[in-house]
């Protein structure tokens, strides 16, 4: 191979690997660390009971999966409103109005979605 060659694919793969770092989910701050445990709450979210997403055990699917939720909720109000009254959206939802009902907190909205928004 010529040395602008190997170059190349040396990049290339250097470019790959560091590319697929931000492919992992992490949880970037506290308040998403928090909304995870919110979540991953029977108590609270539940989450897990209907949405299939990366990690949880058991995971339900009467909900779609929680993944791309910057691509699918690209205005944070939007994904805000269907936490708190997701029936507003979809009268025929089997999701719990979590706001609406105060199942959670508006504290703990904003934790989970920043957690959705590293999914």
């Amino acid at each position: 191979m010529r040395k602008t060659a190997k170059t190349i694919v040396t990049a290339s793969a250097i470019a790959v690997l560091l590319g697929s770092f931000t492919l992992a989910p992490t949880v970037a701050s506290a308040d998403a660390a928090a909304g995870k445990k919110v979540a991953e709450s029977r108590k609270k979210g539940n989450c897990f009971a209907c949405h299939a997403y990366q990690g949880a055990k058991l995971p339900g699917n009467i909900g779609p999966p929680l993944v791309a939720m910057k691509a699918r909720f690209p205005k944070r109000a939007m994904l805000e409103k269907q936490l708190n009254d997701p029936q507003s959206n979809n009268p025929n939802t089997l999701m719990p109005p979590y706001g609406k009902h105060e199942i959670i907190s508006k504290k703990e909205i904003q934790d989970v979605i920043d957690w959705l928004y590293t999914l």
